[in-house]
């Protein structure tokens, strides 16, 4: 007996442990997999590559066929933009903007509010959100403290922002790369494809948290005189490095616009930016400085999160060869009777809602063979265009919706409360709840509007 799908490696019976289903073992190690992950009771790349290993282990996989499944392009991608954010951080440039937004808006509290929300969500644009809010927050905490208002406001509207900037490009989430690699979509389709919403969508945020929290925010006029008082030069390090490291970057998001006409995958891209800032910053060290440089950059690359994505990988491939997701993709074309419409809003609601339960980046990994599975009856690969923006647009705004729907959202509840602040899971969603559906409802129109 076979497990036949088209695309799919043939597994014969005999080759699975104790003779059992190949679908069946496989659909039991997703099931697993993703339990132990929601429940967050141990590290996600252990469980990850455990369930990788269960793949090759119970002969649903060969090694060979495991090694396949991984996507390098997108552990390219994001190892290269690690090592670029840990470089470039050391200059203290991301400091540098926070204070500089505090001072634009001559420290009124809700103009600091919207400055520092605008910051992040262009700093996530083109960095991990993560890394974004682990950057902007302790500065906004030391602003707040400051000028005597509480933290909670700004920190909500940062993670907020982080996540919707995070949308608008290729780099700026993970589930985007994930798209991107297995989509064939370059950074130029996913800034024409989803700025101008975000853009939209990013006004309507601003604008609801200022009616919310902006009027009423105050600052004794003594407060404000001492972060006007703040030297902004000061937060720079290193001047040469930050020279380098904007150039570099600039180099890099050239590079990654260009990616079509200059024949290079985004991962290439990336690592060879990593390797170039580098160079330049350790060429000015001696050989002890340098080896320590090194080792620091490295050091700063999320290693969970590319263990996790590879593991991650080999587990969904597994799934895939057995059939199950082209089964799948089946059961969805007939639940939406082929009507593309339908197909958008269902995926983009679906997982708006799922996303905010649980980690987008394996829900989009599982998403990604049951979109590609139902291109045939939509009238091929151009018609999922609108799919996997819905896809992206559901995961990456829905993690808005609660305080674990994202890792941002952890990261700044994580270090308010070490600092004394409430960030608790109610008291977020209770704001982040009705503001997210406001988001998927222009999300909705704009799909609808332009692609439908």
């Amino acid at each position: 007996m076979l497990i036949r799908n088209r695309g799919a490696r043939r597994i014969p019976i005999s080759q699975v442990v104790l003779g059992l289903s190949p679908a069946l073992v496989a659909v039991a190690i997703v099931a697993v997999t993703y339990v132990l992950i929601i429940a967050d009771r141990m590290d996600r790349s252990i469980i990850a590559l455990l369930g990788g290993g269960a793949m090759i282990l119970a002969g649903v996989l060969t090694q060979a066929e495991a090694i396949r499944g991984i996507d390098f392009n997108t552990l390219a991608l994001l190892t290269g933009m690690m090592v670029l954010v840990s470089i470039t951080r050391r200059c203290g440039v991301y400091e540098f903007l926070a204070i500089w937004s505090a001072q634009k808006a001559r420290a009124s509290p809700a103009g600091i509010m919207l400055m520092l929300a605008l910051v992040t969500a262009i700093i996530s644009a083109v960095l991990n959100n993560v890394t974004t809010v682990l950057l902007v927050a302790p500065v906004t905490l030391s602003i707040a403290r400051r000028l005597g208002i509480a933290p909670f406001p700004f920190l909500f509207v940062e993670v907020m922002a982080s996540n919707i900037g995070g949308a608008a490009t290729l780099i700026g989430d993970p589930p985007n790369m994930l798209i991107g690699s297995a989509a064939g979509l370059s950074f130029n389709d996913f800034v024409l494809g989803l700025t101008p919403v975000i853009l939209v969508v990013m006004a309507c945020q601003a604008a609801l948290c200022h009616l919310i929290w902006g009027r009423s925010l105050g600052a004794s006029d003594a407060a404000r005189a001492e972060v006007m008082a703040l030297e902004a030069r000061t937060a720079v390090a290193d001047w040469r490095l930050l020279k380098q490291s904007v150039s570099v970057l600039a180099v890099v998001l050239l590079a990654l616009v260009l990616e079509r006409q200059i024949g290079l995958e985004p991962g290439s891209i990336a690592l060879f930016g990593a390797a170039v800032l580098m160079l330049l910053d350790n060429i000015a060290h001696h050989r002890e400085m340098q080896t320590q440089k090194v080792t620091e950059a490295y050091g700063d690359i999320d290693w969970i999160m590319i263990f996790f994505f590879v593991g991650l990988f080999i587990v969904v491939h597994g799934l895939e060869q057995t059939g199950i997701i082209a089964a799948l993709g089946r059961t969805l074309v007939a639940s939406v009777h082929g009507n593309l419409t339908v197909a958008v809003f269902v995926v983009l609601w679906a997982s708006a809602f799922l996303s905010a339960f649980m980690d987008n980046i394996p829900f989009v990994a599982a998403m990604i063979p049951l979109i590609r599975a139902i291109a045939p009856s939509l009238g091929g690969d151009e018609a999922l265009v609108p799919l996997w923006w819905a896809l992206s647009l559901g995961a990456c705004l829905g993690g808005n919706g609660t305080l674990i729907g994202a890792s941002a959202n952890l990261t700044a509840a994580g270090m308010a409360q070490r600092e004394g602040v409430a960030f608790g899971f109610a008291l977020y969603s209770r704001y982040a709840a009705p503001l997210t559906l406001v988001s998927l409802a222009l999300c909705s129109l704009y799909l609808w509007l332009r692609y439908l």
